[in-house]
């Protein structure tokens, strides 16, 4: 990791309008590490009560306490493994509540030189769940 500063971290994400937190916390069986629930005030990463309510749902974990690595690959198969990917029920799930998933992918490439490793295993497990993998890039 570069001067201490993780380079690449991954969130798991399931939004949408009638995002019910509680619904995903027990799907999964874990508690989220973010949650927002459609016109309602939430709990922003800083710890303070958001000053708007929420545009859409949100269940959400992320890799980025658990896993030290900058790359992303790590980051994909520490959450796949917590989250018991894949299911095979998930994508009805989704169709059923209204909702979507994406893996939303953190990637610091300030050198200009770095290329995101998602593996072609995974970015097939999330397409056939119905789900996306995002790279979000900060140069």
């Amino acid at each position: 990791m570069a001067n201490g500063h993780q380079l690449a971290y991954v969130s798991f994400l399931v939004s949408g309008d009638s995002v019910d937190p509680a619904f995903w916390s027990e799907y999964f069986g874990i508690l989220p590490d973010t949650s927002v629930v459609k016109d309602q005030h939430f709990k922003t990463p800083s710890g303070r009560v958001s000053s708007v309510p929420g545009r859409t749902g949100v269940w959400g974990v992320r890799s980025k306490t658990a896993i030290s690595s900058d790359s992303l690959e790590p980051h994909l198969r520490y959450l796949i493994k917590y989250l018991n990917l894949p299911r095979t029920d998930l994508r009805q799930v989704l169709t059923d509540k209204g909702a979507s998933m994406r893996f939303f992918c953190y990637w610091d490439n300030e050198s200009g030189d770095r290329v995101p490793d998602v593996p072609d295993d995974i970015s097939a497990m999330m397409e056939a769940m119905g789900g996306t993998v995002e790279i979000d890039e900060y140069r």
